[in-house]
């Protein structure tokens, strides 16, 4: 599912909601489409555990018929894990951070840790990148909330949190600073995975759930989602 793109998703999303009968909202004008907001999708190649997207209805629904028959119809590997009526934030604004970790094979958590050392330590870990507008040179650094290391079975993990900003610091960007910076050349391709994205608490210094405040508005009593 790694190799799926955001487009990917899309397309299949799109035919999950026509196979489950769910009341979807459309556009006006010439050429209508389903009323879908992505917010901070994964780039292809990672695995994700925490994605999120906005769907406007036509009526009310159930919200956990909706995650079931919407989860039944959609290919395995995409799974809906929860459906909450929204509140009226902004779920782009929520989604502060990513949480992530990167697996590197047949690495020492050592010769990780002291890489990671060595960026942190810089003033700055500019890296290039190619948008469609062109290539873009930014700094990581600043966007670079955590990032620490633990041994894993025949490999170095690395827990890394990023906030999100423009242009967004990725993890593949965080691997180009360690080549760049700390000369830190991984033997074989990392295994990205995002366990989590939402607002950051500074004082927990963690990513918190952002569907919390709609979770509990959904429960309030008398209150209509």
């Amino acid at each position: 599912m790694r190799f799926s793109s955001t487009r990917d998703f899309a397309r299949a999303l799109e035919r999950a909601l026509r196979r489950a009968e769910v009341p979807m909202a459309f556009s006006a004008g010439f050429h209508p489409h389903p009323r879908i907001s992505y917010a901070g999708g994964a780039p292809t190649g990672m695995l994700s555990e925490a994605e999120y997207f906005e769907i406007a209805l036509t009526r009310q629904c159930d919200p956990e018929r909706v995650r079931a028959d919407l989860d039944s119809a959609l290919p395995e590997g995409l799974d809906i894990l929860d459906v909450v009526p929204a509140s009226g934030s902004s779920l782009n604004d929520l989604l502060e951070a990513s949480e992530w970790e990167v697996a590197f094979p047949g690495v020492g958590a050592d010769d990780l840790a002291d890489a990671i050392r060595m960026v942190r330590a810089a003033d700055t870990a500019p890296v290039t990148r190619l948008f469609k507008t062109g290539e873009k040179t930014f700094d990581i650094l600043p966007a670079l909330l955590r990032a620490e290391v633990r041994a894993g079975e025949g490999c170095a993990i690395m827990a890394l949190v990023v906030r999100h900003a423009t242009p967004a610091v990725r993890p593949d960007d965080v691997l180009t600073a360690l080549r760049q910076v700390a000369r830190f050349e991984a033997p074989s391709t990392p295994r990205v995975v995002r366990l989590a994205q939402g607002p950051w608490d500074p004082d927990a210094a963690q990513v918190t759930d952002p569907l919390a405040a709609d979770k509990i508005a959904a429960a309030a009593p008398g209150d209509a989602p």
